[in-house]
This record gives structure tokens, C-alpha cells and sequence, in this order.
């Protein structure tokens, strides 16, 4: 593979203006930026904050993103995550799956099946087409989405 010179937050801030315009469009209910170390996030904060003010929508700091079957858990482990939307239900919708998957744990119900019900409510919140959900949540194992390294 070759390798790209770019720096690492000009690539943040290159998917976070991509997936707020993917919000402010229409195309998603819920984007969310690639993981960012905390000291990444205070570096680019004022930046994505002016790209949803440009395109008009909502942003929320999650410093713990839900885990589910969608992606693996060394993903975000550790990292914080922005999400974007433009109506406050989707965040409202967001916020209250987070908190049914924290219940399910402590009851000691959260089994193989309410995982992979939480994991297709929160693709859907992102705007993932059922094939594509049914496929991520069916593998051994969640995979890691392909980012460049740095």
C-alpha cells in the first residue's frame, strides 16, 4: 500500500465535513466522526463545531460510543466520538438505546439476541440499509472499519 502524507487531523476534519453534509442532506439521521483521542478532539473541536454550524445541524461530544456487532470494540476503546444529526429525536433515539443496552447488562439480559437488536436499531439510527446491517451483525466476529493509519 502506499503510503499517503497527509496529518492525521486534516483526515478527521475531511470525514467530518463529509458525514455532516451527508446529515444536513438528508442521506443519514446519525453520523458519527472517526474516533478521536481526547487530545485529538480538543485539537479539532472548533473546527467540526464551525462545520455544523455551516451546514446547519446538531452535534453531541459521546466520550463511551455504543458498542455493538456493527464494529469491534478496540475500535473506539478509549477514543471519544462526535455525533451528528439534525433533529434532537435522533439523539433522544441514540442516548435511549445506549441506556436499554446498559440496562440489559446489569439485569444480565443482554444475550446474543438483544445485542443483535441493539445493533440493528443503532444502523438504522445510522442510516444503513437492512442488507448491509443483517451482514455486519451476522459475522463471528465485528469487524474494524478500514481507516488509513497515520
Amino acid at each position: 500500500m502506499a503510503k499517503i502524507i497527509i496529518d492525521r487531523l486534516s483526515f478527521q476534519l475531511g470525514m467530518i465535513n463529509c458525514f455532516v453534509e451527508m446529515v444536513s442532506c438528508g442521506v443519514k439521521k446519525l453520523a458519527i466522526s472517526p474516533p478521536l483521542t481526547p487530545e485529538d478532539y480538543k485539537k479539532i473541536k472548533n473546527a467540526s463545531d464551525d462545520i455544523v454550524k455551516g451546514f446547519g445541524i446538531k452535534s453531541y461530544l459521546d466520550t463511551s460510543l455504543i458498542i455493538t456487532d456493527l464494529q469491534s470494540e478496540e475500535f473506539t476503546q478509549g477514543k471519544w466520538s462526535i455525533l451528528y444529526y439534525e433533529e434532537d429525536s435522533i439523539l433522544e433515539t441514540y442516548l435511549t438505546l445506549k441506556e436499554k443496552k446498559t440496562l440489559l447488562e446489569k439485569a444480565g439480559q443482554y444475550d446474543r439476541k438483544a445485542r443483535k437488536e441493539i445493533s440493528r436499531e443503532f444502523g438504522r439510527l445510522l442510516s444503513y440499509p437492512e442488507e448491509k446491517i443483517e451482514e455486519k451483525i451476522t459475522k463471528t466476529d465485528p469487524s474494524t472499519p478500514f481507516m488509513l493509519e497515520f
